[in-house]
């Protein structure tokens, strides 16, 4: 059995402990009510896949993205778009691009991008599948479309090319195209698959968008069938190269933008799930440089056993990080900046419950727990959209963090997790008093500095929960668990942890 939600002679004890509570404070609560997506869209009744950011000349955020349903028929994954303005609310633009025809070769579309040329016109570069095989000459291909307005765009079939002479024919795809100013030409980057060297990022010039010359592979590690997605950006004096495989988006850091470029040893900034082919937590990841901030916009798979077991199928939610670059030059994620100006109103804690040793003293929440043992604090029901910020302590190999449960319908409390034993921050439903019996299924590589106070931000929205810590990693979520009316609490197993300058704040009215 897990925790369960304690009696008032627990609560009463809690108190005793420290007489002042603070701003943990008993009260009624409201009824849950789900919102709608403002942070993390979707489409109605369908699913984001790989996302394509355009900046406009305007200043707001285009992003394209393959739209993906659980009926897609012998055509699928045509191309639609959300525009937004601060992260925070997006416009449905609908279709942009539509695929075609079984005779021609996109009746499936891929992963591509989105310019605008040197003399105006915008572009849009794809790619286009189709498992025929396209008569000899391979499944996926290169194709290019041109729009004035980028709303009604015009493909150029004439324009699409396929793989080089020694690389796969049916992994050729997602390309990304940009100026090249130190090149004085354009750039396209291909996610590839090179007969000796497996996945890389090949390399195409064109002086005019029309006409391209292979000019080999710009990375290859030899570590992955393929490196999806490929996007590069410069911060500082550093250019990194992303790229998707195993679930997951990665980086890889060069001193130029021809590299050469070299992963670092931890080079994952979100999630990974640990089940092959269902873990894609955070996935196909491109950036926007925008209003002076790099983001990077990529989607958080659905559900698929349950929302709560950490296993999440292709194509969900819009997800955007911001971006950070640490002294060292190795890259860190925060919770977009403009989100602060939409959760501007305070939420007064409400103590629902205590479980073992808890001190509370204002927005100060003290736990210990003995081996076996767990301590937990319940501040009362989750809000459906909210923002937590706190500091965490922790002891060397302790496991610490936020639960979510506690009600007389649903009195287990399941753990989102800041495991310091295992130098792992992770989430998959399992119940506080199961997490020694289980290993984690969801996670992220954390590096914990004992006795160290950790940043900690959690953006909630609906069943979304994205775990922020230190600006280094982040942690997203769909924790079923925690909406419907549960209680949100923090919680250490095992272990003695601190939670100090607890703050929640939900969008202002």
């Amino acid at each position: 059995m897990g925790i369960k939600r304690t009696t008032a002679v627990m609560i009463l004890a809690a108190f005793l402990l420290c007489p002042a509570a603070g701003a943990l404070t008993a009260g009624a609560e409201e009824a849950y009510a789900p919102v709608d997506y403002q942070l993390y869209p979707a489409p109605e009744n369908a699913y984001v896949g790989d996302t394509m950011p355009y900046v406009t000349e305007e200043g707001t955020l285009e992003l394209y993205y393959l739209y993906d349903t659980d009926h897609n028929g012998q055509g699928y994954h045509p191309i639609y778009r959300f525009t937004t303005d601060d992260l925070v609310g997006y416009q449905d633009d609908g279709l942009m691009l539509n695929y075609g025809l079984m005779s021609e070769p996109d009746p499936a579309l891929g992963t591509g991008s989105v310019m605008r040329d040197r003399e105006g016109l915008y572009h849009l570069f794809y790619t286009g599948h189709n498992d025929t095989g396209n008569g000899g000459q391979g499944k996926e291909c290169v194709m290019h479309a041109t729009s004035t307005d980028r709303q009604n765009w015009e493909k150029h079939p004439e324009d699409t090319f396929f793989s080089p002479e020694g690389y796969s024919k049916d992994d050729f795809r997602d390309p990304e195209v940009f100026w090249a100013e130190e090149d004085q030409c354009y750039w396209m980057l291909i996610a590839a698959r090179d007969g000796a060297l497996g996945g890389v990022v090949a390399k195409y010039t064109s002086p005019d968008l029309e006409n391209w010359t292979f000019a080999g592979p710009l990375f290859a590690p030899q570590a992955q069938y393929m490196l999806e997605c490929p996007d590069l950006f410069r911060m500082g004096d550093t250019w990194y190269l992303t790229y998707s495989w195993d679930c997951v988006t990665y980086y890889a850091m060069g001193p130029t933008m021809n590299g050469p470029f070299a992963a670092p040893e931890d080079n994952i900034l979100d999630g990974k799930g640990m089940m092959d082919g269902n873990g894609f937590v955070f996935y196909a990841a491109k950036t926007a440089e925008w209003d002076g901030r790099i983001y990077l916009c990529g989607w958080l798979g659905r559900a698929a056993l349950s929302a709560d077991s950490g296993i999440y199928q292709w194509a969900g939610n819009v997800l955007n990080h911001q971006l950070v670059r640490h002294e060292d030059g190795t890259l860190g994620v925060i919770a977009p900046e403009t989100f602060a100006d939409y959760f501007t109103q305070d939420a007064p804690f409400q103590t629902a419950g205590v479980e073992g040793k808890t001190e509370i003293d204002g927005n100060r929440i003290v736990l210990s727990a003995g081996e076996g043992e767990t301590a937990l604090a319940d501040m009362g029901m989750r809000h459906p959209t909210m923002m937590l910020e706190c500091d965490v302590t922790l002891d060397p190999d302790g496991c610490a963090g936020f639960a979510f449960g506690g009600t007389e319908a649903d009195p287990e409390y399941t753990a989102l997790c800041l495991d310091d034993g295992r130098n792992l921050l992770h989430y998959e439903g399992y119940y506080i008093s199961e997490l020694s019996k289980f290993e984690p299924m969801a996670l992220t590589r954390f590096d914990f500095a004992n006795g160290k106070a950790h940043h900690v931000t959690l953006v909630c929205e609906n069943e979304i929960v994205v775990l922020y810590v230190d600006g280094e990693k982040a942690l997203s979520s769909r924790i079923s668990h925690s909406t419907g009316g549960a209680h949100i609490g923090v919680f250490s197993d095992g272990c003695s942890a601190e939670f100090s300058n607890i703050t929640i704040k939900i969008p202002g009215e």
